[in-house]
């Protein structure tokens, strides 16, 4: 390919949308105020714009989001300014949500990437998981309206209750949704692990969704 048709092809597209996908795995944010972010997500950015991260676990996303099983923690870092923000996170695949007014969605902690100053957010705590993995107890409750940026690995498979899935590859429900938490013993038994149980998130209802992923997600893991 000629160094002119490289350049062209992968220049920024041009569009009016505040978060625009440049690809599958590569978000452009028009940042024209404030919108938060994911700590270390940010891959470059053009323009007059701060950063700022926020220590205090206080407020939920407004520090860190905590789990009591692992103590892994996610930072979220606030930009404030005009230019053209770009962020990505370990070559996850990101779903760009648009919030209603009063709608909203639960996120595992891990998987929020961004989102804008007008989407009202607080933290959810799942039931102790125990020894299993913590990817899905710590859950963050967005509220809009506003836009939004989850990731997953590999394409989103979306379910309807009745449903029990595996905590490590439960990205988010919708909010009429409270997931429990359960043990299957037989299933345990099953795939060769005698020293604990399994544990499932159960989701029940007539209504609502849940959203999971083609891979287990474990605290300081990633896909290859």
């Amino acid at each position: 390919m000629e160094l002119d048709n490289f350049v062209s092809q992968h220049s920024p597209g041009e569009s009016d949308d505040r978060f625009e996908l440049e690809n599958s795995k590569l978000l452009d944010i028009d940042v024209d105020g404030t919108v938060l972010t994911k700590a270390g997500s940010m891959i470059a950015y053009q323009g007059d714009l701060s950063f700022t991260g926020r220590s205090s676990a206080e407020g939920g996303l407004g520090g860190f989001i905590k789990s009591k099983v692992s103590s892994e923690g996610t930072p979220v870092m606030e930009v404030e300014g005009t230019g053209q923000l770009y962020v990505a996170d370990q070559e996850k695949q990101i779903q760009v949500l648009s919030l209603a007014d009063g709608e909203s969605i639960s996120v595992n902690g891990n998987d929020v990437l961004a989102f804008e100053a007008t989407v009202d957010y607080s933290i959810s705590t799942i039931g102790s998981l125990g020894g299993a993995s913590a990817a899905g107890l710590t859950n963050v409750f967005l509220t809009g309206p506003g836009l939004i940026a989850i990731t997953t690995h590999g394409d989103p498979l979306v379910l309807e209750p009745p449903v029990k899935t595996d905590p490590d590859a439960t990205v988010a429900w919708s909010a009429d949704l409270s997931p429990s938490i359960k043990t299957n013993r037989s299933l345990s038994d099953a795939i060769g692990q005698s020293s604990g149980e399994t544990y499932q998130m159960e989701f029940t209802g007539d209504g609502g969704f849940v959203v999971v992923q083609p891979f287990e997600e474990r605290p300081g893991q990633h896909e290859a």
